[in-house]
């Protein structure tokens, strides 16, 4: 008796785990995006300026899931630091990418502190 009530903690325990998000997000799907309240005010503007540019090319949601996941969702390659920088130069040559040195910078700095937050 006492190994099937073990058992049976065991699975709901596996089934029903706590999740606590450490970067928080708001919307579902195409609509998943970072939250606002959960950005620093020193972040806000490069927040703004993400919101803005990036989403030209994809949605936010990608974004999202690159911080969450630490693999870029599309090529399953990590997302890390390093990652972000390679991202940040390629958007940087792209023809239509809209986007000065300064801007990217900011966004790097931006997501590396969402990477930050959500390895704590």
């Amino acid at each position: 008796m006492k190994t099937f009530i073990a058992v049976a903690i065991l699975m709901t325990l596996s089934v029903f785990s706590i999740a606590e998000a450490r970067v928080k997000v708001t919307g579902h799907g195409e609509k998943l995006n970072f939250s606002r309240e959960g950005i620093p005010e020193k972040y806000k503007s490069a927040f703004n300026l993400m919101q803005e540019k990036c989403i030209k090319c994809h949605t936010m949601e990608r974004t999202v899931i690159a911080v969450q996941t630490g693999r870029a969702p599309i090529t399953g390659q990590p997302f890390n630091k390093q990652a972000v920088k390679a991202y940040a130069i390629t958007m940087l040559r792209k023809q239509n990418s809209d986007f000065n040195k300064k801007e990217m910078l900011d966004i790097v700095v931006l997501l590396n502190y969402l990477l930050d937050e959500n390895a704590k």
